[in-house]
């Protein structure tokens, strides 16, 4: 009688290591669910990161933008308002006394004051650098206010506009070059001084002269 064969090849496994490979199934799932999860989170970080660079890169362009387009007074002029001159303002100065000692010093009222009919106005530097009181002795220039430098005051004047100041000599002589403390430049002698107001880089925007005296 012949022998019978088993028709399987292999062994059929036990429970146990069903079991075995059910956890290693589910543990290979997790794992590539980790994965597939911390991949996704990278390339949304990824992502958010490259809008925050655009953004602020945008949004530097776009301060930058705004920063160019802000007027200066020079741009301002360009869109229409025109420099204060001659034509436009008128000029008075007002010492506040017609004479002081040697060594003393001089207030002047000086007055700014718009006299055209243009409903635009006119622009103009009020500073001292730019409204200039001029002091001579003849044709000799004594003292003028504008050696030093100062920081511009740009005023936009209309009609009924006018700007009043005060500026003081303090009996010196000035040079060519700024001297903070004016108490160490020489004193101008006795005599009749004439005094001037005028607009900077307009040489007919001037005060009528008023005389001082130094007694």
């Amino acid at each position: 009688m012949a022998q019978k064969t088993s028709s399987k090849s292999g062994k059929k496994r036990s429970k146990k290591q069903q079991a075995i490979f059910r956890r290693r199934r589910i543990v290979v799932g997790i794992a590539a669910i980790v994965l597939i999860s911390f991949l996704v989170f990278c390339l949304y970080s990824l992502s958010r990161g490259i809008v925050a660079v655009n953004r602020e890169i945008h949004h530097a362009d776009v301060y930058a933008i705004s920063r160019k387009e802000v007027p200066s007074p020079t741009k301002e002029k360009k869109s229409g308002v025109p420099d204060c001159d001659a034509s436009n303002v008128a000029l008075s100065l007002t010492p506040a006394a017609s004479s002081f000692g040697v060594g003393d010093s001089m207030d002047f009222t000086t007055d700014v004051k718009y006299d055209g009919s243009s409903k635009v106005g006119c622009l103009v530097d009020v500073s001292a650098s730019s409204v200039v009181l001029t002091i001579k002795s003849g044709d000799d220039v004594v003292w003028k206010s504008n050696v030093c430098p100062v920081d511009t005051d740009y005023r936009l004047l209309a009609k009924g506009d006018e700007v009043r100041q005060t500026i003081t000599w303090p009996g010196t002589r000035t040079g060519s070059e700024c001297v903070e403390d004016q108490s160490t430049l020489p004193k101008v002698d006795r005599g009749v001084y004439s005094a001037q107001l005028s607009i900077e880089g307009h040489p007919k925007a001037k005060s009528d002269p008023v005389g001082v005296t130094i007694e």
